[in-house]
């Protein structure tokens, strides 16, 4: 997508907030630890936090963590759902806080609204040297033959690159970092994924999918079409029809060190 389209949806969630605390997934532990692992201190950055989903799995970890949201309703949810963590107003492109303030920059589904090319030095700016950069995105595992289905259905607003493992790989291969040279250089950036779940409803996780960027710039009767078409093809699936069922995702991680 161009600039205008791509800002078009990175500003796409504030008006979706309380939707998006309620239904988007938290991030598995396991991919946040390997993320955490080459830190060289504790001090950790959620960057472009959102409603505080990546922030809420770091403090149930035991981690000191700043939340940084550029969106107001959304640092709103944030602040009411953690009143106790430190959130606030800021942008990758402008980071509220000192130089060489932390040890690890944390980006949950965030990092490919990124303008890297501005908010790479300041992303160097705020870590430490040897410091890691690394970014998460829960993707539906479509090994599992209903969530293939699935995703075929929703069509890219829904579910689209970088919502896959395969296309993840691709997506983040050669994008989402820093360019090296000044202010700092970073090292060869590594990528491994986890097993995650969501336990949702036939109605919760269309609730969940309407969160997405490309479902919430739609006009409503697009929109509303394509919740149909996902409703209907949810109804069919004996896995979906009745119930709670775990939706099958993987929590993607890339991560890069600071040099």
């Amino acid at each position: 997508m161009n600039q205008d389209e791509g800002l078009r949806h990175a500003s796409s969630f504030g008006a979706a907030a309380s939707a998006y605390a309620e239904h988007r997934p938290d991030y598995a532990q396991a991919a946040v630890r390997w993320a955490l692992e080459p830190a060289p201190g504790p001090r950790v950055l959620d960057l472009g936090a959102g409603t505080g989903k990546l922030t809420a799995t770091l403090i149930a970890m035991g981690v000191d963590v700043v939340a940084v949201e550029p969106d107001p309703a959304m640092l709103t949810e944030l602040r009411r759902s953690l009143p106790g963590v430190d959130a606030q107003s800021g942008s990758a492109e402008a980071i509220p806080l000192p130089d060489a303030s932390v040890d690890l920059v944390l980006a949950g589904n965030a990092m490919h609204w990124f303008d890297m090319a501005v908010a790479g030095p300041e992303i160097a700016r705020v870590l430490a040297p040897g410091g890691i950069l690394a970014g998460l995105w829960n993707v539906i595992d479509d090994e599992v033959e209903w969530a293939a289905g699935l995703a075929r259905v929703s069509g890219g607003a829904a579910i689209g690159p970088r919502d896959t493992p395969a296309s993840w790989r691709t997506e983040t291969a050669d994008m989402h970092l820093p360019k090296n040279g000044a202010p700092a250089r970073f090292g060869s950036p590594e990528q491994a994924s986890f097993p995650h779940g969501q336990r949702r409803t036939a109605e919760s996780l269309v609730a969940t999918l309407a969160t997405r960027a490309g479902m919430l710039v739609m006009p409503d009767p697009e929109r509303e079409a394509a919740l149909g078409r996902i409703r209907a093809y949810l109804a069919t699936r004996p896995e979906t029809a009745d119930g709670e069922f775990t939706l099958p995702m993987q929590t993607a991680v890339l991560r890069v060190q600071r040099l």
